[in-house]
């Protein structure tokens, strides 16, 4: 199962960032960087700074790219560092507040950083070694 992680950073899976997977991704579906940004609804010039790790996209616009390119939302959290996936608690529950369009970006982000307090308060408490 999926265990959430919020990343402060475009984090990469060993030496693949986001960046990289999107353009795998991308030219896998045969999409120039134009079409993709007019598919997803973002800029051409933002897109290729995802693209380049120089941008971290919110889940929203995570969503969108993944839409366009027809792939898991989670796969595309997975990859920008918003998930991890590991052994243990679920991440329906990040994925359901990443999916909640009534949340705005800002109370999404608070949402998961709660959770993930709680979670690690709760991860001392059973191992109270570390």
């Amino acid at each position: 199962m999926a265990k959430g992680k919020v990343g402060k950073t475009v984090e990469s899976l060993g030496n693949f960032s986001l960046g990289d997977y999107l353009r795998e991704q991308r030219l896998a579906s045969k999409l120039s960087l134009r079409q993709l940004a007019d598919l997803a609804g973002v800029s051409n010039p933002y897109l290729s700074q995802i693209e380049r790790g120089l941008r971290k996209p919110s889940a929203e616009v995570l969503q969108q790219i993944a839409r366009a390119l027809r792939i898991s939302s989670e796969q595309l959290y997975v990859r920008a560092g918003i998930l991890s996936l590991e052994e243990g608690a679920g991440g329906s529950v990040e994925l359901a507040i990443l999916n909640d369009s009534l949340l705005t970006e800002r109370q999404k982000q608070s949402l998961l950083d709660v959770y993930q307090s709680f979670l690690a308060v709760n991860a001392r408490t059973d191992n109270p070694k570390e």
